[in-house]
């Protein structure tokens, strides 16, 4: 074994260790999400019955746009975001249905895990979620926010994939498993394995480098700062996501010229935001995306918040309704 296949070896035992689940490393989330999403439309994951694959809606991309691969296997659906009332009917009229969704959402909010959960226990749901921005700022030891809220072991019908680039503070993606088969289907057939497209070194070595700090009380520090610079956000501007500890708030304008004329003039105060549109938000509600890290001093938040206030008064002409 090679000394790049020795690190890569270490890395997903420690991984493993830390999210307490079979790990495979990849070099993005992208590639994970490319070679599971088809595998999990074939059947192999479902002992041999290939599921309804149901996409919720909000699903970030590097999910649904595997939507067409997964139709040429079985039955696709998509649904409204988090609607669960939809996705027991699913279950009630299919013999084996999988979720395609995000534990965190990238426009705000988050995936319904308990009840999720509670439809694996009564249909036997296969779910598939992609925590990309729930990874490190969730958990005892970053396991993030969709696993921290499954059972010790995550068992043969949830996978959980992750980014190491987001809060993580490294590069590359993962995949948590629950069971034994489902690792050697994925490192006998996955086309990122087959074709040589495991992380780089130096994306190993960073990812080894953070594992060290999920590992030791600076990661506990780094996730109360988090939830203090949200906190101040939150007394000063509101948002539907208000009070949930995630790092995601998005502000809702209305007006697609208005939200792109705001984060300009946010830009110009120094800060960069992202306009979200249809289809991640209905039309007619575009937004301003702001997302909250650890590094932002209190200063850096408040005066953010001052000038978002100010630039929707600028632009609308009316006050955005406080706290």
């Amino acid at each position: 074994m090679g000394p790049k296949f020795a690190l890569l070896a270490e890395l997903e035992e420690i991984l493993s260790e830390i999210f307490c689940a079979r790990v495979l490393a990849f070099s993005s989330g992208m590639l994970a999400n490319l070679g599971a999403i088809p595998l999990l439309a074939s059947g192999q994951l479902t002992r041999g019955r290939r599921p309804v694959v149901v996409f919720d809606q909000s699903a970030r991309i590097s999910l649904g746009q595997h939507k067409r691969v997964v139709a040429d296997e079985t039955l696709v659906e998509t649904i409204v975001h988090n609607d669960i009332g939809v996705l027991e009917r699913l279950c009630r009229e299919h013999p084996v249905v999988a979720y395609v969704c995000d534990g965190v959402y990238a426009v705000g909010g988050h995936s319904p895990i308990k009840e999720l959960r509670q439809l694996q226990e009564r249909y036997g749901l296969f779910v598939y979620i992609d925590d990309a921005h729930g990874i490190s700022i969730f958990g005892r030891q970053g396991e993030g926010f969709a696993r921290s809220q499954f059972p010790q072991m995550l068992g043969e019908r949830t996978i959980i994939a992750a980014s190491l680039a987001k809060g993580f503070g490294a590069s590359g993606g993962v995949l948590m498993l629950g069971a034994a088969d489902h690792e050697a289907l994925f490192r006998r057939y996955w086309p990122p394995y087959a074709f040589s497209m495991a992380p780089n070194l130096a994306a190993i070595g960073a990812a080894l480098g953070s594992c060290k700090i999920h590992r030791s009380p600076e990661l506990g520090q780094r996730q109360r700062r988090l939830a203090q610079r949200i906190d101040v956000f939150d007394h000063r501007v509101a948002t539907a996501e208000q009070g949930n500890s995630l790092p995601i708030r998005t502000i809702t304008i209305g007006s697609e010229t208005n939200a792109i004329a705001i984060a300009r003039g946010l830009l110009d105060c120094g800060f960069y935001t992202a306009v979200t549109f249809s289809p991640a938000l209905g039309r007619g509600t575009a937004g301003i995306r702001v997302c909250i890290t650890a590094q932002h001093e209190v200063h850096d938040i408040e005066r953010l918040c001052d000038s978002i206030l100010q630039n929707i008064a600028q632009t609308t002409g009316k006050p955005y309704p406080l706290r």
